[in-house]
C-alpha cells in the first residue's frame, strides 16, 4: 500500500530535492574520512588452507563469545547486500540530480563497512570463513526492499534501519571484549548515525510539506518493520541468540530506535494534522504501547531463562566437583 495522499512520488521527489541537495552538502561537510585497512588487525592473520597451503579454520581459534560471533555475522551479511539496497532505493526514488548524488555517496560510504568487518573476522579467525562466504553468496542473491514502496516508504524505512544498524554495531562492539572490534564497530556506527540523520531530516522536511501521509507511512513502517537481513540463511536462530545476549532485542528496538526517532521528529507534538494524520498518530501510539509491553515481557522471560540456565550450570558443576550448587557439603561429606 502506498500512503502518499494526493501527492504522487514525482511530486515528492521534486518538492524534497532542494532538501536532499542541502542535506547532502551538510553530510559531506560533516563526515570524516576513515580507512578500513587501518582498523583491521592484520598482524593477527595467517594463511588459510587452500591454494596457499595454510592452516584450516577451527572453532577453538575464535576468542569471541558465540553470541558476539552471531551478531557479527548478522551485521556483516546485512552490510553485504548493499547492491540490493542501492537498487531498491534508486528504484523507489531517483538516480538523477540531488537524489542520485546522495545515493552514490551513501553507497560509497556503506561499501567500506562489509570490507572492514570481513577483514577483522578473517584476520582474527573469528568465524568459519567457508560458511561465511557461502552465507554471503546466499544473502546477496536475495532481493532487498523497503517495508513500503514509494519515496516516503523508502525514507521512513531507511531512517529506522540506519538507526537500528547503528545500535546493533555499537552494542556488538561493546560486548565483544576486544578493543579492536569495539573500535571498528564504533567507527562504522558513526557512519550509520550520519546516514540516519540524513533520512530523519529529510522526513522532517516532508512533515513540513504535508504531515498526514508522512505519519501514515511511519505508522505502517513501524508496524511492518523487519531488519534488512531477515532473509539471510539461519536468520531466526542468529537473531534469537543476538537478542538473548542483549545486542538487539525488542527492548532495544523500542527504547533505542523507535522512541528516540519519533521524539526527534516531534511526531506526538505536531499540530495541524487532518483526520487521516490524527488517526495514524493514534495507531502509532498504540503500536508503541504494544511493543513496549512485548519488550518488557521479553526481558522478564529472558531473565528467568538465564537464571534457570545458571542454576542448571551450577548444579552440573556441583555434581562434577562433589559439592552442591551453592557450595555447601553434600550429605555424607566431611
Amino acid at each position: 500500500m502506498k500512503i502518499t495522499a494526493d501527492r504522487d512520488d514525482a511530486r515528492w521527489l521534486a518538492e524534497l530535492e532542494p532538501s536532499v541537495d542541502k542535506l547532502t552538502d551538510h553530510h559531506i561537510g560533516t563526515a570524516k574520512d576513515w580507512f578500513p585497512h587501518q582498523y583491521v588487525p592484520w598482524g593477527r592473520g595467517r594463511d588459510f588452507d587452500g591454494p596457499l597451503g595454510g592452516v584450516p579454520w577451527a572453532p577453538e581459534q575464535s576468542a569471541l563469545d558465540p553470541a558476539v560471533r552471531s551478531a557479527l555475522i548478522v551485521n556483516l551479511l546485512t552490510e553485504d547486500n548493499l547492491p540490493g539496497y542501492h537498487l531498491a532505493i534508486g528504484t523507489q526514488t531517483s538516480r538523477d540530480g540531488a537524489w542520485g548524488a546522495w545515493l552514490q555517496r551513501w553507497t560509497a560510504e556503506e561499501d567500506r563497512h562489509a570490507a572492514a568487518i570481513r577483514g577483522y573476522l578473517h584476520a582474527t579467525r573469528a568465524v568459519d570463513p567457508v560458511a561465511l562466504e557461502r552465507a554471503r553468496m546466499a544473502q546477496v542473491g536475495t532481493a532487498a526492499g523497503t517495508t513500503l514502496p514509494g519515496v516516503l516508504g523508502t525514507l521512513a524505512y531507511a531512517a529506522l534501519q540506519e538507526l537500528a544498524t547503528r545500535v546493533s554495531h555499537r552494542n556488538t562492539g561493546r560486548l565483544s571484549g576486544d578493543p579492536v572490534c569495539e573500535r571498528l564497530l564504533a567507527r562504522i556506527a558513526q557512519d550509520e548515525n550520519l546516514h540516519m540523520v540524513f533520512y530523519r531530516d529529510l522526513l522532517r522536511a516532508a512533515l513540513e510539506i504535508d504531515p498526514d501521509p508522512v505519519i501514515g507511512t511511519l505508522e505502517a513502517t513501524v508496524g511492518g518493520f523487519r531488519m534488512p537481513g531477515h532473509a539471510m540463511p539461519g536468520f531466526a536462530a542468529l537473531a534469537a541468540e543476538v537478542a538473548v545476549a542483549g545486542v538487539y532485542d525488542p527492548a532495544v528496538h523500542h527504547d533505542e530506535v523507535l522512541v528516540p526517532l519519533l521524539r526527534s521528529l516531534r511526531i506526538f507534538d505536531l499540530g495541524g494534522l487532518g483526520p487521516a494524520g490524527e488517526a495514524a498518530r493514534a495507531r502509532l501510539a498504540d503500536r508503541l504501547e504494544q511493543l513496549d509491553r512485548r519488550a518488557r515481557l521479553f526481558i522478564e522471560r529472558r531473565a528467568q531463562a538465564l537464571a534457570a540456565r545458571a542454576a542448571r550450570a551450577g548444579a552440573a558443576t556441583g555434581t562434577a566437583t562433589g559439592r552442591s550448587a551453592i557450595g555447601t557439603p553434600r550429605t555424607g561429606e566431611a
